[in-house]
């Protein structure tokens, strides 16, 4: 009999400052959870309030990881010392590979006042920590929305629904599941996920219930939480009220990891290497 996956852990975040005074909630990368293999980071943003986040994320390097940004309302401006440039705008997902460095500025854009979304790090394998940086970014439009006859909708950026839906983001070294689910109130959310893979729900609005008791009406998580998952190969989420969350799981790497603020690697050597390398002008 399969699995059901139950709730583990629930994380209230901390408020935190980034960048130029960005104001940010962060769910992993704290001493709650410090990291979730293969995700070192999980910040949510979400102000009507200019002030905020208008400072934006001025230039600063990456090495070792991957960014994962999705927005949910407003804009972000990404420029780097390659030359790429481009806006995130509601909706789209930028999946960053930063590799053996890149510099680049993430500088928030104004869209009636509002800006929402998320940055996701994603750790890299020991093997590609040191290839040459890519990006996939994808618009709105371009991302598969798959819906069911009771409402339920299923935006697949990355992974596969049961129905076959494939999302649009390619990655062979952790196989992520990224979905953003809206459930109308009663409605369900019955899936499998790859039973040794590290998941957690982050909700975005409503109240939900999750696992093989959902009929009791339990609430598992409230608005902004975000909800660690036992393993498992389903997972099962009921709406309470209507409900938005992230779905996000991953194949975990179990590698050491060395952290150094802006970058992430194997070993504190290879951090003091990174930091040497930026210094040198070497990314």
């Amino acid at each position: 009999m399969a699995q059901i996956r139950e709730v583990k852990q629930v994380i209230n975040g901390l408020a935190v400052s980034d960048g130029d005074g960005v104001q940010l909630k962060r769910l992993i990368g704290t001493p709650y959870l410090e990291m979730l293999d293969p995700f070192l980071m999980l910040d949510a943003f979400s102000s009507d309030q200019p002030q905020d986040y208008i400072g934006g994320f001025p230039e600063h390097p990456h090495r070792g990881f991957e960014t994962v940004t999705y927005m949910l309302a407003g804009k972000m401006r990404h420029r780097d010392n390659l030359g790429n440039e481009g806006v995130i705008e509601s909706g789209d997902i930028q999946w960053m590979s930063a590799g053996k460095g890149v510099i680049h500025s993430e500088m928030p854009e104004q869209e009636n006042g509002l800006l929402a979304g998320f940055q996701l790090w994603v750790n890299l394998p020991a093997s590609e920590k040191m290839t040459p940086p890519k990006y996939q970014e994808l618009k709105n439009e371009q991302i598969p929305v798959e819906q069911h006859q009771d409402g339920v909708k299923i935006k697949v950026i990355a992974g596969q629904t049961q129905q076959g839906t494939t999302g649009v983001i390619a990655n062979k070294f952790v196989l992520p599941t990224y979905w953003d689910v809206q459930l109308p109130q009663h409605s369900c959310l019955d899936e499998q996920l790859s039973d040794n893979h590290n998941a957690f729900i982050y909700l975005i609005e409503g109240k939900i219930a999750i696992g093989e008791q959902i009929e009791s009406q339990a609430v598992s998580g409230e608005p902004g939480q975000l909800i660690v998952l036992t393993n498992g190969e389903h997972v099962k989420v009921k709406a309470l009220q209507p409900s938005r969350f992230l779905l996000i799981a991953g194949q975990p790497l179990n590698e050491a990891v060395a952290r150094g603020g802006p970058f992430v690697m194997n070993t504190r050597e290879q951090i003091n290497q990174a930091f040497a390398d930026y210094q040198s002008g070497r990314f």
